[in-house]
């Protein structure tokens, strides 16, 4: 019998983690991530992986374990639980910002949670896992030790090696090292920074940038971060303690992460020192630290509402000082940019990464990386999480530090990885890919939809409204022309009236007495005002011809 470990996504990609492991009649999950859409993908709201194998298996679905709290690892959650009925295993704060989500979609009542710590065994079929604590740039990550009947594989989840951190949330060498003594099969490893070069810089030095910008600042600060960042949180808070000033929370995705993270203990802030956003008036503005969302110019958050003016309660004004504390997550750019150029406008100063070290990559540099592979000492080694210029640096980096070429194996979404007594391998394939998520519908929007709104959003829509009578054939109605997103009528008048006459030759060409009349009439009018609106113009609406007969 062979152990199968299938990634369903986050491999070639950056989110839709996903990863099934399988050993005879036992399967088990390691999160259940989502990817926001790309440029092209107009109007979906999410994408999740592709699920047919897990529901072509549902009774071997033994448990779906989360690694750690962050969108990419457990944004497609809820859809997983819909079509599959499994416990649900993570550490406190994963799951308490799991319950939040699952409560919103009316799911919590169904859903069997169950927390785990560092150091923990979860026995599930064949398989037994222990829990080893990784540190991330979300508090109680882990990574899995999973002892398997051909062999023990180390997943590391997403980890960086640091040696200081205030909450000590730090990855647990010790215990990678001794999974190496004890013989490691194959290691499972992030991929995220391999093109970073060094080590992450510590989580005290950006504390220590923070207090120096905040220094003598005469306006009220603003920092806008991921919200699931506790321990940049819990930064801010001690150096407001410090200096004696007031914190206000705002934006709806980090209060909920703030209580919750009070509510277990991971994050301290002193009884008096928080205030709500309605008090600010109360104090004077060298008093006010705010932290809040937007950092990835997210349009409706809350930091996007202040650099527009339309934040009901945070006017910015001269000598604030707003600070962007996270990256620049790729495609978001230009996003961020204007929310910069905004808030100068209305004469803030703006502290973000491309001109100070105010951010930490929660994912590991490349040191770091070949420091995993040398504690672990595993057999084989296989690249995860990371577009796949990401995975064979990755490879080629494994391959370095000693790992045999022959046994680094370069994996995609969907391909089976068996291990055996005779080695690993790629063998098969199962159904994977990308499920888009618009609205409440799930999977309905393909490629030929998006096409059409790119079409729409491009090149805009023209309407024919025709009628014909039903015995005679003769129009009774129109051609009506409406256009939207496309040409202005009072404008380009000759437009409308040559595609009129094109309609009405077509008409002529396909008589009364040529069967099917009308479908013919549709499919010809929408070929030849396409060509004609090209010709004329270089642009290609959507044409929707509507004909009926009466």
């Amino acid at each position: 019998m062979s152990l199968k470990i299938i990634p369903l996504g986050g491999l070639g990609e950056i989110g839709l983690n996903m990863m099934v492991f399988e050993y005879g009649k036992t399967l088990f999950v390691v999160d259940a991530g989502l990817m926001f859409p790309e440029d092209y993908m107009l109007g979906i709201d999410y994408v999740i992986p592709d699920m047919d194998y897990l529901k072509q298996n549902p009774l071997k679905v033994s448990g779906i374990i989360l690694t750690h709290a962050h969108e990419d690892h457990i944004g497609a959650l809820s859809y997983l639980l819909k079509e599959i009925n499994a416990p649900v295993f993570g550490t406190p704060f994963t799951l308490g910002i799991v319950r939040h989500k699952l409560e919103e979609k009316k799911l919590l009542s169904s859903a069997a949670l169950h927390e785990i710590f560092p150091g923990e065994k979860l026995k599930l079929g064949a398989f037994e896992i222990e829990f080893i604590r990784v540190g991330h740039s979300v508090v109680d990550g882990v990574g899995l030790a999973i002892n398997t009947p051909i062999g023990l594989i180390v997943h590391t989840g997403d980890f960086k090696i640091s040696y200081s951190s205030i909450d000590g949330m730090l990855t647990d060498v010790n215990r990678f090292a001794l999974c190496g003594e004890e013989g490691v099969l194959a290691l499972l490893s992030d991929s995220t920074n391999v093109e970073k070069e060094g080590y992450t810089i510590s989580d005290k030095e950006i504390s220590d940038t923070l207090a120096r910008i905040m220094e003598g600042k005469k306006g009220r600060i603003i920092i806008a971060l991921f919200a699931s960042n506790i321990t940049r949180i819990q930064h801010i808070v001690n150096i407001a303690r410090e200096r004696e000033k007031k914190i206000v929370i705002s934006g709806r995705s980090i209060e909920v992460s703030v209580n919750i993270a009070k509510k277990l203990g991971y994050l301290n802030v002193p009884e008096g020192m928080e205030i709500g956003i309605d008090q600010i008036g109360d104090f004077s503005d060298d008093e006010i630290i705010m932290v809040t969302t937007g950092s990835q110019g997210e349009p409706m958050s809350a930091l996007a509402r202040m650099a527009s003016g339309t934040h009901k309660q945070i006017k910015v004004k001269q000598e604030d000082t707003v600070i962007l504390s996270s990256k620049f997550i790729p495609g978001n750019e230009k996003a961020i940019a204007n929310i910069i150029n905004r808030l100068y406008k209305r004469g803030a100063d703006v502290i973000y990464e491309k001109i100070s070290k105010i951010h930490v990559s929660g994912h590991a540099f490349r040191e770091e990386l070949k420091l995993m592979i040398n504690l672990t000492k595993p057999k084989y080694f296989i690249p995860i999480h990371g577009e796949y210029r990401h995975l064979i640096l990755h490879a080629r980096l494994a391959e370095q530090v000693g790992i045999l070429h022959e046994n680094v194996i370069l994996a995609e979404n969907g391909q089976i990885i068996k291990f055996d007594e005779s080695g690993g391998r790629i063998e098969e394939n199962v159904t994977t890919g990308r499920v888009l998520v618009d609205g409440k519908g799930i999977g309905d929007v393909g490629r030929s939809v998006l096409k059409e709104r790119r079409l729409l959003s491009e090149h805009g829509l023209v309407v024919v409204n025709l009628a014909f009578d039903e015995e005679t054939g003769i129009v009774v109605y129109g051609p009506e022309i409406v256009s939207r997103g496309f040409v202005f009528e009072t404008e380009t008048g000759h437009l409308v009236e040559d595609a009129q006459c094109v309609i009405l030759e077509i008409i002529e060409e396909i008589g009364p007495d040529v069967p099917g009349r009308v479908d013919k009439i549709r499919a010809k009018m929408q070929a030849e005002l396409r060509k004609y609106f090209f010709f004329t113009i270089g642009r290609r609406p959507v044409i929707l011809p509507f004909i009926i007969e009466v």
